[in-house]
């Protein structure tokens, strides 16, 4: 969202492996090394660019994902 338009799942899921991380069990250090290190890189790849300021902005709301707390999309999703 922070791009504002969609990156394909599969292709950052190939990068996470490449970058010996586990998507299925991404820890929030892991994400956070990814963003801060070879996300640049792979978004430059795809021709797309974070500016440096949104960037930040993105590392600190991951910083403060709580995975134990749903979202209000899992919430929904939960009723019956």
């Amino acid at each position: 969202m922070a791009l504002g338009v969609a990156v394909p799942r599969f292709d950052l899921w190939m990068e996470l492996h490449e970058w010996n991380i586990d998507p299925e069990r991404l820890t929030r250090e892991e994400t956070i090394a990814f963003c801060e290190g070879p996300l640049e890189s792979f978004l430059h790849e795809r021709g797309l660019s974070l500016r440096p300021r949104t960037l930040r902005r993105l590392c600190r709301k991951i910083a403060k994902y709580n995975p134990t707390i749903p979202t209000p999309y899992e919430r929904f999703a939960a009723l019956p």
